[in-house]
């Protein structure tokens, strides 16, 4: 059964679809994420996407989805919208705007309050999310560390699915980003909200790295390789640096 389950990863997946029986796996500990249900010793899929799984032992299902549902410990990107005397108001395409206080940055004091002009762009980290209230965000790590948080210059922002953003984010690297890292030096945020940065010296490797990223969503590992390839070949091709 187990070699039943691995022809289901990666690979689209309905309501109704049974991808594991338990009863043939002897001591084996799995953990189910979303888009999955157990019941008995079924393990079976309610929503529609791509079976997804992450050594050793968690399986889930990645549907695209447009609308952002913020979780605590998603990293987003965030679109300044307003600026208020203690927080900061920020798009994170949830159903709510997020609030950003302007003391959760890195020895944050009221007198070193950043600056933000309506339409910055933020990498951030949700810190509280419930259904009754406006999700709350930081600028810093789990110790308080600004770490890679903060204001996105430059570059060039485009939005995808919270499905294709988690494919970009997956263990240990995205074929799509791993086969342009072999040729192409560039700089990506990705947030879990379906929004991707890019950044490089080069306009024609932006639009180069945002296009194969935009194409690769509903390709194979292989296919995302090919492709890349292919873009690659027009790019050096065109004599573009």
């Amino acid at each position: 059964m187990e070699a039943k389950l691995s022809n289901f990863i990666d690979q689209y997946v309905v309501p109704g679809d049974v991808v594991l029986d338990l009863s043939s796996m002897a001591n084996q500990t799995i953990k189910l994420g979303g888009g999955l249900h157990q019941e008995g010793d079924v393990i079976s899929v309610i929503k529609a996407g791509t079976l997804r799984f992450l050594k050793p032992n968690k399986y889930w299902v990645e549907s695209s989805q447009k609308r952002y549902v913020p979780c605590v410990g998603d990293n987003v990107l965030g679109i300044v919208v307003d600026s208020k005397a203690d927080n900061f108001l920020v798009d994170i395409k949830g159903s709510t705007f997020a609030f950003l206080p302007v003391l959760a940055f890195e020895g944050g004091t009221r007198r070193n309050i950043p600056k933000f002009e309506v339409g910055t762009l933020l990498y951030v980290r949700v810190v509280k999310a419930n259904t009754s209230m406006n999700p709350e965000l930081s600028c810093t790590d789990a110790t308080g560390k600004a770490a890679e948080y903060g204001a996105l210059k430059d570059g060039y922002m485009f939005e995808t699915s919270t499905g294709l953003a988690r494919m970009l984010l997956s263990s240990p690297t995205c074929p799509v980003l791993e086969a342009l890292g072999k040729k192409l030096a560039f700089e990506i945020a990705v947030g879990l909200n379906g929004r991707v940065w890019v950044n490089a010296e080069a306009p024609s490797t932006v639009i180069l790295v945002s296009n194969a990223i935009m194409n690769s969503e509903s390709l194979s590992k292989a296919q995302q390789k090919i492709m890349v390839d292919r873009l690659l070949h027009h790019k050096y091709a065109d004599g573009k640096s």
